[in-house]
């Protein structure tokens, strides 16, 4: 129900973003503002967020195969990762612009402007506010949600500008704006991207400590030795985990393991976990590539 109830907010933010590009685009052409063109060009690419997104949670949904052992789980951290990245190119684009606009600001229209941009902030916070219903632990939902921050920043940043230039007259105010806007993306969207290739490289989850889940294992009694340990995340919020672990000869196998994962579930939400039961340490004789 969670994920359907995902699926169908995504689908409205989409609507409510892709009716309000064409107008802030136009909106950007009429006024001459780099900055209402920006925020556009970041509209447009939550548009392509926000699909990915619905794309990647609806395979994601999809069951496991033969080939597919893990079913479609990982689409959804692709899809983190490469809204991540488009995040950056946009910021690049917008750069290359603002840096040519500081030796020769355009006039821009400062009203138009400012009305664009209001609307605009208010339809990104009410597309903000239907996706904080979504689950927020899932990389695929946050990269959705940080594509419309950061449109909500540019939103703010524009209106910001307007004001200024409709005081002052000072156009160098718009390409300013422009490279602040730029930054705080660069900033919000740098652990989406940290995150999301951690996963991909299959590093220990965050806020996981291999070395205490080997203690927390290794106190379970019957077991000597905990080694070959691995922890990743297959998915958001999915943890697995596979070792091997060295037990007493006269131990009772099932109900140490039985202890085990219950440990690991209880105390690191780890419940997918393969553990290798031996009577005698095979370290040495075992696979040492990693």
């Amino acid at each position: 129900m969670e994920r359907a109830n995902d699926s169908r907010r995504l689908a409205l933010a989409f609507v409510i973003t892709a009716i309000y590009f064409f107008a802030e685009l136009a909106g950007g052409l009429l006024t001459n503002s780099l900055a209402l063109l920006s925020d556009a060009g970041h509209m447009f690419s939550d548009i392509a967020s926000l699909s990915l997104s619905l794309f990647a949670l609806q395979m994601a949904r999809r069951p496991a195969t033969a080939k597919k052992t893990y079913g479609y789980h990982r689409l959804e951290i692709l899809a983190a990762l490469i809204n991540g990245l488009a995040l950056w190119l946009i910021v690049g684009v917008i750069f290359n612009e603002a840096y040519r606009r500081l030796w020769n600001p355009p006039q821009v229209h400062g009203m138009g402007m400012l009305v664009v941009a209001g609307v605009g902030l208010i339809v990104n916070v009410v597309t903000g506010l239907i996706l904080l219903g979504c689950d927020r632990e899932s990389l695929n939902i946050r990269g959705a949600l940080l594509h419309v921050v950061g449109d909500a920043l540019g939103s703010v940043g524009a209106v910001i500008a307007a004001i200024v230039m409709l005081l002052t007259g000072w156009y160098l105010a718009d390409p300013l704006v422009s490279f602040g806007i730029g930054l705080l993306i660069l900033y919000t969207s740098w652990d989406l991207v940290r995150e999301s290739v951690d996963i991909l490289m299959q590093s220990v989850p965050r806020g996981i400590d291999a070395a205490q889940v080997q203690q927390a294992m290794e106190q379970v009694p019957g077991v000597v030795k905990i080694h070959d340990l691995h922890v990743w995340s297959v998915t958001s919020g999915v943890f697995t985990l596979s070792a091997h672990a060295v037990i007493r000869p006269d131990g009772h196998a099932h109900a140490i393991l039985d202890q085990m994962e219950e440990r690991l579930k209880n105390d690191f939400a780890i419940e997918h976990t393969t553990i290798q039961l031996e009577t005698e340490d095979r370290e040495e004789k075992e696979f040492q590539a990693f």
